[in-house]
């Protein structure tokens, strides 16, 4: 037979449920995931004898935590599913009246770019990160959810921190990103293979989200090959931040998204590409075409 929460606790467990959805966001990256990672947590706690929990908010972390933890490391295992997840939600904001290094300060300010960075940890590594570096929750506990002592877990966060620190945010310099991206595009215009090459770093990867599903391609020599796609692109298009990364947006003539792309640069060469052609994605952007 299902229990039913009392008032209180059903109470408390909305209290709760923005930081827990901020929680699930910083360690998967997409609102979606959060917010079934936080409705699995409630139906976890209407299963729960409430007598039995002496902490509410430390047993929805941890809850929160090992469903977040087991959705990251399904990512790992099946890794063509995770191709793409970063712009599972398309969250675009114009960019023309921002200055190189404003956008940068956006891009930060919405945390959005630290999912980029994220990215490059693994799963124990940033759930140790987000949980102790963004939400002070104790190593002790983390070390529950991951199934490892106090000292593996400080270890493996402090591990996850270095790797965080030294990789290179998306947005780069804004000087640095702008050059790199207007070298490709005269490339790609001009089909100037040996120019792509340059500007492309060899380990590239260009994901582009279609109507039936995400292809990616991966090396610049690939990438450089298909680059005449980039040729046809709309003459009405605008600068913007998508998800929280340089890009842009392009329309069609009768003011219908075409397509976002987003380019991520590190040390003068473009390390990814995202695409985004699915007119059901673009429906979700409400941002007017430029005059």
């Amino acid at each position: 037979m299902t229990a039913h929460p009392s008032g209180l606790v059903t109470e408390a467990f909305e209290a709760q449920r923005d930081r827990l959805r901020a929680l699930a966001y910083r360690v998967l990256g997409s609102h979606a995931d959060a917010e079934d990672v936080v409705q699995e947590a409630w139906v976890r706690l209407v299963r729960q004898d409430e007598a039995s929990i002496g902490n509410l908010a430390g047993w929805l972390t941890t809850v929160v935590g090992r469903i977040s933890l087991d959705l990251l490391r399904s990512r790992q295992a099946h890794p063509e599913a995770a191709y793409g997840h970063e712009f599972a939600d398309l969250v675009v904001t114009p960019a023309d009246d921002l200055a190189p290094d404003d956008q940068v300060a956006l891009a930060d300010s919405v945390g959005l770019a630290l999912l980029v960075v994220l990215d490059s940890l693994t799963p124990s590594e940033r759930l140790a990160f987000v949980l102790h570096d963004m939400f002070a929750v104790p190593f002790h506990e983390i070390g529950q959810i991951l199934g490892k002592s106090t000292d593996a877990t400080k270890m493996i966060a402090s591990r996850a921190r270095r790797k965080a620190q030294a990789t290179d945010r998306p947005a780069g310099t804004g000087r640095e990103h702008q050059e790199a991206v207007q070298a490709f595009r005269a490339a790609a215009l001009s089909g100037d293979f040996e120019a792509l090459l340059r500007v492309l770093d060899p380990n590239v990867k260009l994901t582009v989200d279609t109507p039936d599903g995400v292809v990616v391609t991966l090396g610049a020599t690939g990438v450089a090959a298909g680059a005449r796609m980039f040729s046809g692109e709309a003459a009405r298009h605008r600068p913007v931040l998508i998800n929280g990364i340089r890009g842009h947006m392009s329309w069609r003539p009768d003011g219908t998204p075409l397509s976002v792309i987003a380019f991520t640069v590190a040390e003068g060469r473009i390390t990814g590409i995202h695409i985004v052609v699915d007119p059901a994605k673009l429906a979700s952007i409400h941002l007017p075409a430029p005059a």
